[in-house]
Order: C-alpha cells, then structure tokens, then sequence
C-alpha cells in the first residue's frame, strides 16, 4: 500500500477579508467526491489569520490523479474575488510518515475510519 498523501496550500487573506474567504470556501462546489483516491478536506485557520488547505489522498498518485481530472478543472473554474487574498497561495506536499487515530475516530462497518 502506498503511504498516505498531503496536499497543503497556505493562504494570506488581506486585513477584514477572512468572511469573504471563508464564506467562499463554505459555499463551494469541490467535486473532491468524485475522484478515487480522496480521503479528507479542511480548510484550516491560524491565530494569525492565515488559512491553510489540507487534503488527505490515498497516495500520491491518486492526488496526481486529480490535479489533472476534469474535477480539478470544474472545481478551480470559480476564483475568489478580487482583493480577497494578499498574494498567491503557497503550495506544500507531504508523506504521512506516522499516523495515529484516537479512540473516537467513528468507524464504518468495515472498520475503515469515516
């Protein structure tokens, strides 16, 4: 089995702008449930303001999968607004080395995490 897969992009959003991104992300459509391969997003926030996204692939390739997915196209077709953000996001990648759940991931039947 391939190691599990991280893909970050950390966001500066300009001063009184955190709403407006935040209310983008909430109402988005990201089609991420339509590519194999994909296992977890959140889009995270810093007491400093700055956002980060993180998905969580199966595997590297299943990330590169979506990266050239007609879903990745329909996903980015909508930008942000205008003056939103203070600069292009910076693009971060990850090998999951160690992973450990807690014992109140909730589980499928299956026994894989939901």
């Amino acid at each position: 089995m391939s190691p599990l897969f991280i893909a970050m992009n950390r966001f500066t959003v300009n001063e009184g702008q955190g709403p407006a991104f935040e209310k983008a992300w909430k109402e988005r459509e990201s089609y991420l449930e339509e590519v194999p391969g994909f296992m977890l997003f959140q889009l995270l926030k810093a007491e400093d303001g700055t956002y980060v996204s993180h998905s969580t692939w199966e595997s590297e390739a299943a990330f590169a999968d979506w990266t050239k997915s007609e879903a990745f196209r329909k996903a980015h077709s909508n930008r942000l607004p205008e003056g939103i953000l203070a600069g292009h996001p910076q693009f971060s990648c990850y090998e999951v080395v160690v992973a450990q759940e807690g014992r109140s991931a909730v589980r499928d039947a299956g026994g894989a995490t939901a």
